[in-house]
């Protein structure tokens, strides 16, 4: 059922691409007062290093503090398997409460077995302030946000609805981008399909607003389109069947290589965010699964 929105409210949304990674961050600010949400952040790591840093993080921070606004939402659409968050690193500074849905402890058990973590690894999403069900609602500011529940690419995927402005994370790409994929651990193409079609029942001027873009054929960087425009342009779904998809989408996803960050981006963002916890010695270390992904 499409949840009641309302698109006279419509918050001012700012973009932070991170070429590194093609993901995009959002802040997005409540129209009534100076509430705001940060969508995805990114911590940056130079994985041939090990070195963790947060220029992409500080530019967001500036920005939100340069503009006068108070943080009340960190969100994660997903457990991210091709960047970094930077979630509790932005909270230090900033204040807010993580959220996430409430499936982050499929993935955490499913990622607790590949990555060996041991009983001191909490399986249940105590790493987050709050954890969403399909339909819940939250304040920011004057608005009133819905997570929806749009499973396929991880278990654990939400589409972030406030106000006239959608967040879909990766259950969907620029129209000419088609969808992301549903290989990896926990994905399902049909569910994804499913998804689709549940973002798509939202009003068709709804904005939606995407985790990642890559130019295809060469074109700019853009991640703001409309339900309407994806019903009537997205590549994997305008003239699709269920069935249809998923054939497209499980031979596209035999083709893909795995994304260059999965082993950190997992075993960072399970925790929320945080870095495995240090040895004895003071120093963290990641692990690189064998033969586990």
């Amino acid at each position: 059922m499409t949840p009641a929105i309302d698109l006279t409210v419509k918050p001012e949304v700012t973009g932070f691409f991170d070429p590194a990674t093609n993901t995009i961050s959002y802040v997005v600010k409540d129209p009534a007062s100076t509430a705001c949400a940060i969508v995805d952040s990114v911590m940056d790591i130079d994985y041939a290093a090990g070195r963790i840093t947060y220029t992409h993080a500080d530019e967001i921070i500036a920005h939100v503090r340069a503009h006068g606004l108070r943080l009340d939402w960190l969100i994660e659409t997903h457990v991210h398997a091709d960047h970094l968050s930077a979630a509790p690193y932005i909270q230090r500074q900033l204040g807010g409460k993580i959220g996430i849905g409430r499936n982050i402890t499929m993935v955490q058990d499913t990622f607790g077995k590949i990555f060996n973590e041991g009983t001191e690894f909490q399986r249940d999403g105590s790493q987050f302030d709050r954890l969403f069900d399909d339909g819940d609602t939250y304040q920011l500011g004057g608005m009133t946000c819905i997570a929806l529940h749009t499973p396929g690419h991880t278990p654990a995927c939400m589409t972030h609805v406030m106000g006239d402005a959608a967040f879909v994370g990766d259950t969907l790409f620029m129209p000419d981008g088609g969808s992301a994929r549903a290989d990896f651990p926990g994905g399902d193409a049909g569910q994804l399909y499913d998804s689709i079609q549940k973002v798509l029942s939202l009003p068709d001027a709804t904005r939606l607003f995407m985790c990642h873009d890559y130019g295809p054929n060469g074109r700019d960087i853009r991640w703001e389109t409309t339900v309407g425009e994806e019903k009537a342009h997205n590549i994997h779904i305008v003239g699709k069947s269920r069935e249809e998809f998923v054939a497209l989408r499980t031979a596209r996803d035999a083709t893909l290589a795995m994304p260059k960050l999965i082993i950190p981006s997992l075993q960072v963002n399970m925790r929320g965010g945080d870095l495995p916890p240090a040895d004895e010695s003071g120093k963290r270390f990641l692990k690189v699964p064998i033969n586990g992904i």
